[in-house]
């Protein structure tokens, strides 16, 4: 379609004879094209000399200017070595003039036009570097390389930086390029001479494109962004590179990387590099301490730049300015490594890609996008018009009356109205970038303490979190408000106390105390876990990471449920690169997922009983997920499973789908080798010792501690034979032996046991087999008597240690389920549950219904009181002494007002449970 057909606005020539030169340079020209022409070249004298110099092709080239621009991209590939400096500048002064009318016309959308402009670049700077590649090779100064080497540059990578990275490249910019060249296609003996040689075709290919001649210039050049400019080579090997940057890389490269392109050479090497820099770049934790970077960057540039101060509109720098397209990309980019590290959707290198996209995960408002995409493109189109003028690299809206008359005129506005909006457009910019930097917030009164209080506090400066200075400036910020809403509190004393052990083991302070200036509601949230659980905020404040999740936009939505967590794993693990990192990838994930889990429940979002599901949720996508990642990488070592491979069963209160917050993993491993009497990898293993091998791996994959600490404590103690047999049972085993040799109890335990991860077809056998056992008929009086002399022995093993252990001891959790799984084995229920296993003792006539009505009342409330005396107490809830705040949520997980009541409830439900199930139980089972 023909430019003119594509019009949606027109400049105005500043200059009327001007305009009238420029038209005539076309005199067949439509109107339409002729107003444009006359509006271009009348305001700007740079576009009226590119309109006359390049007058024969712009006829044609306006008839069509997409293909017109095509036909010149696909061009330049084909010019001759010797034709190619002077090639590229007429192709530059083309792709200026065709974009320049395009954007002035309405036709291309800025997107449109600072693409153009983006790949015209990252081609010139293609064509330019392999041309002399080739020279260096052809002349044998690059070792070991020929004509094949060229297509890939030999090795050399060029990053395209800033705008050009991510397809933004503004009408007369420099180029920003980092040049790297991947050191592994050369020897130990070839790299010196490699790189002499490599440094040279890059300083030739930059003069290539800057060098200005007769025929003008390409671009130019710039190559400061690359690892301390001052003392490194203008092409640096990748290695010595990403040394740089994990040792001494800073935030403003972290955030230029953002942007970051592989654009010319060797691009599959680029984007190997950028993918090892994604840990640099892209932090796993929410980084909120890059506000502070970023707003002190901003300050640098507006003091070595001049550009601070009160607005003044002529003389103002539309880039770097007051309400400027910087600000704009600031608070963009900012937002984005702050959260992109755990999202990749925010990883888009545009502005306005990751503008959306924040808007999108519910970082920035949506309004908030709105408002600055449209002030971003404004921006952009103004500062186009300022550098069309003269071709000129500048962001300086004109002091003079000429000159913004000109830019008035390009915009085809009056200039009182392009003033006036402009004033307009950078103050909002201003008013919504600023408060993110630097927020202006009143001053919070700091309570007045107890002396005890005052004691507490001055230990604080000793913390190691608070030892660093950066650390000790946010904190004090912090600290007026953190005490203000202690003081809120219900208990300030206790909840101060329980906050001075948070500190006291928070290994360092900088991205939590950034994190909590930057999200005040986590403060709140600590506040009511410290006056709850000190406990949990013990765990907290070395597990300080997981607060990120909280701010993560669904942290308080209702439960995914199993699926969604078995696939998000999954996708988590298999993007990532090494076994060492998938492993301290899910234990960050599980952390994450248990802490919201005890959130939910301390604040009441979610019951006992919905907690214990959540959490064996959790376990069960842990294993799901982690089983076939282990299984892959012993594969490599040892072959594939011989056989039909492994299933692992969860057993106990895992395999009946409740677990508490501390509570361990109950499993058994059953193999199926088949005929198969070995593995068939590098190092085979005998079949028997391939899967118990395979089976400890998981187990260490679990339960190893590591960065980011352990999973879960596993415990084999089910399997056949207990601790005395193997660690994985053959299927064929486990069927004799559960059919011919085992012991009633260990009946009673696959009464709750459930397949969690394994070949289908095995899973469901053994799934079949588990039913088929339960379902087999047994007398009571076979089972009675061992189920009664298994309580005595748990009685002795496990006796009650204070009334909150509502596990261990006479009527309580384990004595009322090891009778529920009586009851579901002499029914042949394979039901897991309590309910349905004491129901059973009911149909099959040993159990009355009042007494199965009993034992489910108390076991729902020892189930509430053991679930929570977990968050508030850890492994077995074991403490006589309870905070207030924990009290409160004792009583309030359970339904009751007082803690006394509570006690009375507890008493009396333990005594019921006891004489309900001990009088169940034949006497002759009691010693």
């Amino acid at each position: 379609m023909s430019l003119s057909r594509q019009m949606t606005r027109c400049p105005r020539p500043y200059d009327a004879e001007l305009g009238a030169d420029a038209r005539a340079a076309l005199p067949d020209a439509d109107r339409p094209l002729g107003d444009l022409l006359a509006g271009a070249g009348g305001s700007s004298p740079y576009l009226k000399h590119l309109i006359k110099r390049e007058a024969d092709w712009l006829g044609g080239a306006t008839d069509d200017p997409d293909r017109a621009l095509a036909d010149l991209m696909s061009n330049l590939p084909l010019l001759p070595p010797d034709r190619l400096k002077p090639g590229l500048r007429r192709a530059k002064r083309q792709v200026a003039l065709l974009v320049a009318l395009a954007d002035l016309a309405g036709a291309w959308p800025l997107d449109r036009v600072t693409g153009a402009l983006s790949d015209f670049a990252a081609l010139a700077c293609d064509l330019a570097l392999k041309a002399e590649i080739a020279t260096l090779i052809k002349r044998g100064k690059l070792p070991g390389k020929g004509e094949g080497d060229i297509a890939s540059a030999a090795g050399l990578s060029v990053l395209a930086m800033g705008k050009m990275g991510a397809h933004e490249l503004n009408y007369s910019s420099d180029i920003d390029l980092i040049c790297l060249f991947d050191e592994g296609r050369y020897g130990e003996d070839e790299f010196d001479e490699a790189r002499t040689a490599l440094v040279r075709a890059t300083r030739n290919m930059c003069a290539t494109l800057s060098d200005r001649t007769a025929e003008g210039y390409v671009f130019r050049t710039d190559l400061r962004l690359r690892p301390d400019p001052g003392v490194t080579p203008v092409c640096m090997a990748m290695a010595a590179a990403e040394t740089y940057y994990e040792s001494l890389g800073r935030t403003w490269e972290r955030a230029a990387y953002i942007k970051a392109r592989p654009c010319a050479g060797d691009l599959a090497a680029g984007e190997r590099f950028l993918r090892t820099l994604r840990p640099f770049v892209w932090r796993r934790h929410l980084d909120f301490a890059t506000i502070q970077d970023a707003h002190d960057m901003r300050l640098r540039i507006r003091e070595n730049k001049g550009t601070g101060g009160a607005l003044s509109l002529p003389g103002h720098d539309l880039k770097l300015g007051r309400g400027g397209i910087r600000e704009i990309e600031f608070f963009t980019q900012t937002r984005q490594l702050i959260a992109g590290g755990r999202d990749p959707d925010l990883r888009a290198r545009a502005t306005l890609d990751g503008l959306r996209g924040l808007a999108e995960k519910g970082w920035v408002p949506g309004e908030v996008t709105e408002a600055l995409a449209e002030h971003y493109r404004t921006h952009r189109e103004v500062e186009h018009r300022i550098q069309m003028v003269h071709d000129a690299q500048t962001h300086t809206i004109p002091k003079t009356a000429e000159g913004f008359a000109r830019i008035a005129c390009l915009m085809d506005m009056e200039p009182d109205r392009l003033r006036a909006d402009l004033i307009d457009r950078l103050t909002a910019v201003h008013e919504l970038t600023e408060g993110f930097f630097a927020p202006d917030s009143a001053p919070v009164e700091q309570p007045e303490l107890p002396e005890l209080d005052a004691e507490i506090l001055s230990r604080w400066p000793g913390y190691p979190a608070l030892r660093s200075q950066r650390a000790a400036q946010s904190f004090r910020r912090l600290r007026p408000e953190l005490l203000s809403r202690l003081a809120r509190s219900a208990h300030p004393r206790e909840a101060l106390v329980a906050l001075d052990g948070f500190l006291a083991g928070l290994p360092a302070g900088v991205q939590l105390f950034a994190l909590f200036e930057a999200n005040p509601q986590l403060v709140d949230l600590l506040v009511d876990i410290a006056g709850t659980s000190p406990k949990l905020a013990s765990h907290l404040s070395r597990n300080a990471a997981v607060f990120d999740a909280v701010i993560d936009g669904d942290f308080f939505a209702p439960w995914p449920g199993l699926a969604v967590l078995r696939a998000e794993l999954a996708a988590r693990l298999a993007a990532e690169p090494d076994y060492e990192r998938q492993l301290d990838s899910v234990r960050r994930w599980q952390r994450e997922w248990h802490f919201r889990i005890g959130v939910h429940h301390l604040r009441g979002l979610i019951d006992a009983d919905e907690a214990g599901g959540e959490y064996a949720d959790l376990a069960e996508a842990v294993v799901a997920a982690l089983t076939p990642v282990v299984t892959t990488r012993f594969a490599r070592k040892h072959g594939a499973p011989p056989g039909r491979g492994a299933a692992v069963l969860g057993m106990g209160s895992l395999g009946a789908g409740r677990l508490g917050a501390v509570s361990d993993l109950d499993l058994i491993v059953i193999y199926d080798p088949g005929d198969a009497e070995a593995s068939d990898g590098p190092r085979p293993l005998a079949a028997r010792t391939y899967y118990a091998r395979l089976t400890q791996a998981l187990i260490t994959a679990l339960s190893a501690p590591m960065a980011q600490g352990r999973l879960y404590e596993v415990d084999m103690r089910l399997r056949p034979s207990g601790n005395q047999g193997p660690v994985a049972t053959s299927w064929s085993s486990f069927r004799d032996y559960q059919q011919t040799e085992a012991w009633v109890w260990e009946h009673l335990a696959l009464t709750r046991a459930r397949v969690l991860a394994g070949p289908e077809a095995l899973c469901a056998e053994i799934e079949t087999f588990r039913r088929a056992l339960i379902a087999r008929p047994r007398q009571a009086g076979a089972v009675l008597p061992e189920v009664a002399a298994m309580r005595v022995r748990l009685a002795a093993a496990k006796p009650a240690s204070n009334l909150w252990n509502a596990k261990d001891g006479a009527g309580r959790l384990l004595d009322i389920e090891l009778l529920a799984q009586a009851g579901a084995l002499l029914a042949g229920a394979p039901a897991r549950d309590v309910a349905s296993g004491l129901s059973g003792a009911v149909t099959t006539g040993w159990l009355s219904r009042e007494a199965a009505k009993t034992l489910r009342g108390a076991h729902v409330l020892l189930w509430s009181v053991q679930m929570a005396m977990g968050l508030l107490a850890g492994t077995g809830g074991a403490t006589q002494t309870l905070s207030e705040g924990g009290a409160r949520f004792l009583c309030r997980a359970t339904g009751y007002d007082r803690l006394e009541s509570l006690r009375k409830a507890l008493e009396k439900a333990y005594h019921e449970a006891d004489r309900a199930i001990t009088d169940a139980l034949p006497r002759e089972g009691v010693k």
